[in-house]
């Protein structure tokens, strides 16, 4: 088993964050999303891992290989981003040798039993029951609901709404590179790229069977909103809010949080939801439902619902006030 991660996308929805941090290095309750997925996947059995890189592809390395030395892991660079089918396809060397293959996006992160999808007799894809299924690759089953018969990429008029959620494990390699192949020798596209989607459904048509497995919650970490979501919901689970914090000089910090090490914070209120990195330095500030990036420093501020990239510095407005009866002032 052989897990295929990839992570060659340029985040454009988080903007400016991405434009000199990965989106799977962003840090959610304490660490970054790719190390949720490696972690997922090496707890369930998975210890061969491909990294199809791009977009700041350097950065992923440099962390992958520092942080997980021992890691089995290929890096295979996609050179132009033309859909998620092209970027599997990039890989296929990598991949041609594999009995079987899990393939994970790499700014998702899974509530999920892994163990449960990699015991399924069949290729299986991960599902979950979704309100607008245009935004997503639907599924549509057979008579019995037992196996898909039909695969669609972000279909304008839906026949199902259960989506594909970014989790597929695939038995049958080769066809799958055959498949994706067929599609880019014959230039079928859809939304102007080379879809997982259709070399899925051109396995069907040549008789592969696809199961599926519900997904109950399940994290697209590639939007602001749902990024301080997925933070806080983590940070509530428990194992992944900080324990055991030092004292911080005249600060009151309001649990769940993740508080990264040789962190300076004074004067402050901190929580809830909030993930602060490695040596960042907060004075006056107050913060709550944010990510803070490694070697920030925030002072006077007051922040909500806010992402803050590495190395950023943020000074607040000071004023001195003499204010006579009778007046209203407003800083908002």
């Amino acid at each position: 088993m052989k897990a295929i991660i990839p992570v060659a996308g340029a985040g454009t929805n988080l903007r400016p964050l991405t434009y000199t941090q990965p989106k799977p290095l962003i840090p959610v309750a304490g660490k970054p999303i790719i190390s949720f997925i490696i972690d997922q996947l090496s707890h369930a059995g998975v210890h061969e891992f491909v990294f199809i890189i791009g977009y700041l592809g350097e950065k992923i390395r440099l962390f992958v290989e520092e942080a997980y030395p021992d890691l089995d892991k290929t890096f295979v660079v996609q050179e132009e981003r033309m859909g998620l089918g092209h970027a599997i396809w990039s890989a296929k060397d990598a991949i041609q040798d594999a009995e079987e293959v899990i393939i994970v996006l790499g700014d998702t992160i899974f509530d999920l039993d892994l163990n449960r999808m990699l015991k399924q007799t069949h290729s299986c894809l991960g599902v979950s029951q979704v309100s607008d299924p245009r935004n997503f690759g639907v599924v549509e089953y057979d008579n019995d609901r037992q196996f898909v018969i039909k695969a669609v990429e972000k279909p304008k008029i839906p026949k199902s709404n259960m989506a594909m959620v970014g989790l597929y494990k695939i038995k049958e390699v080769t066809a799958l590179i055959e498949a994706i192949d067929y599609n880019i020798q014959n230039d079928i596209r859809t939304l102007g790229e080379f879809q997982l989607t259709d070399g899925l459904m051109r396995m069907i048509e040549n008789g592969v069977q696809f199961s599926t497995i519900p997904v109950s919650n399940w994290f697209d970490c590639g939007k602001k909103d749902i990024l301080l979501e997925t933070n806080a919901l983590l940070l509530d689970k428990e194992g992944y809010a900080s324990a055991n914090l030092p004292l911080f000089d005249n600060t009151i910090i309001i649990h769940p949080v993740s508080i990264g090490k040789d962190c300076t914070i004074k004067n402050s209120i901190i929580g809830p939801h909030v993930t602060i990195g490695d040596n960042v330095n907060i004075d006056y500030s107050i913060i709550r439902n944010s990510i803070i990036g490694n070697y920030a420093a925030i002072e006077e501020v007051i922040l909500t619902a806010s992402i803050v990239g590495n190395d950023a510095a943020i000074k607040g407005l000071s004023q001195s006030l003499n204010i006579g009866d009778n007046t209203e002032i407003d800083f908002s």
